[in-house]
């Protein structure tokens, strides 16, 4: 199971199920989804050495050297790194393992917590109400939920 995300630094975060991790793959799932203006920051995988020169700029830290950020604090994967921790602590903590055929609905679910949480301005009524209108007009159905409404 592999799994692609990208965020914004003190914004918000798309995440999405990658086939594999080539550099065509993650290409595609970064300038789709990216201002070309933008600094694009990542680690020292060989997958983002071409697309990185699409941006305005692209600075990396290397890891596997024990490097974890660079140039006074401005250039580092903290952000994305702490996303990652938060969703392994709940995938952990509350749902013990996610199948791959699910993954974009708990990739959703992390991604729309991460998205309305306290520091982008968002209390729990403002949570509650774009949680709502998200669920406006759709119903999740299982066949045994239809059995049982029926029996």
């Amino acid at each position: 199971m592999r799994l692609f995300s990208l965020v914004e630094r003190e914004g918000k975060v798309r995440s999405r199920h990658v086939a594999d991790v080539t550099a065509k793959t993650l290409r595609n799932a970064i300038v789709t989804q990216v201002d070309r203006k933008s600094y694009l920051m990542t680690d020292e995988a060989p997958a983002y050495i071409k697309t990185g020169e699409e941006f305005s700029g692209h600075g990396t830290v290397n890891h596997s050297a024990n490097e974890y950020v660079r140039h006074g604090g401005f250039m580092h994967t903290n952000t994305i790194e702490s996303f990652f921790a938060i969703m392994k602590r709940g995938v952990y903590g509350n749902f013990h393992s996610v199948s791959e055929a699910h993954l974009h609905r708990y990739l959703s679910e992390f991604d729309f917590k991460y998205n309305h949480r306290s520091a982008l301005g968002y209390d729990d009524a403002e949570r509650a109400d774009a949680l709502l209108c998200g669920a406006k007009g759709k119903r999740l159905l299982y066949q045994w939920f239809d059995k049982a409404l029926h029996a």
